[in-house]
């Protein structure tokens, strides 16, 4: 009797040393209130040169619902809460009227200099680094506005997390990755997963009211965004 229960605390101690290898063999992450997906790590980034703005081969805005809530990952979207460039002009939407759970909105506009948009009214405004870029699209050239300019980028962008980029049709996103790049970041962990119009997934979250005695007056529920809010007159000009 005593080599039986021997031997069945012998393979119960096993079981669980087994089950706890298994379970750190990949990081568990939350995925949705009081759930746990276990997952590896993420494929590394793979831009498609074949498209406009290099979105990645692997993660999309159509798959992008099977990434979220990563404890390894931040998530920014990189669209303005209101554009002023004419996006409705190509079938865009100027309003951040909606954004997916978990990403934080981190305009590009405020981040650094656009490239030449196909639109007009394009954002012209003050930003934290000035880039100069070429025709072809790389970036010849990028230097701090501020003296928190850096400091406002990493805290924004961590260096050791997948970054996970989205905006309204790919651009802003795109615009973003190759800033990151030429500063220095790892490239292989910088995501487009290219427009949020072309959203389907279930969790996104509306942030345009559409009130049913209105008259058409809708109106921009903006607290609900997590927003990254820089105050350009509160920071510090670098002097010429």
């Amino acid at each position: 009797m005593n080599r039986i229960l021997k031997a069945i605390i012998c393979v119960t101690l096993v079981t669980a040393i087994v089950l706890s290898f298994a379970a750190c063999a990949k990081p568990e992450i939350l995925d949705g209130p009081g759930m746990i997906n276990t997952v590896g790590e993420l494929p590394k980034a793979d831009p498609d040169l074949d498209s406009m703005f290099g979105v990645d081969k692997n993660i999309t805005t159509l798959n992008i619902d099977e990434y979220l809530g990563r404890g390894d990952t931040v998530y920014r979207d990189m669209r303005m809460l209101y554009d002023p460039a004419d996006y409705a002009a190509i079938g865009g939407d100027a309003d951040l009227s909606f954004s997916i759970t978990g990403f934080k909105v981190v305009p590009y506009p405020f981040i650094g200099s656009l490239q030449t948009l196909p639109v007009d009214n394009a954002y012209t405004g003050e930003c934290l680094y000035t880039v100069e870029w070429n025709d072809d699209g790389s970036i010849k050239d990028a230097y701090p506005n501020y003296v928190e300019s850096e400091l406002a980028l990493k805290e924004l962008f961590p260096q050791d997390k997948n970054i996970i980029l989205t905006c309204g049709g790919g651009g802003y996103a795109g615009m973003t990755r190759a800033l990151l790049i030429f500063l220095g970041w790892d490239e292989t962990k910088l995501y487009n997963i290219g427009g949020s119009w072309e959203y389907k997934g279930d969790n996104r979250f509306e942030i345009m009211v559409y009130p049913e005695d209105a008259n058409d007056a809708n109106f921009l529920a903006t607290w609900r965004a997590d927003y990254a809010f820089i105050q350009f007159d509160k920071l510090h000009l670098i002097a010429d």
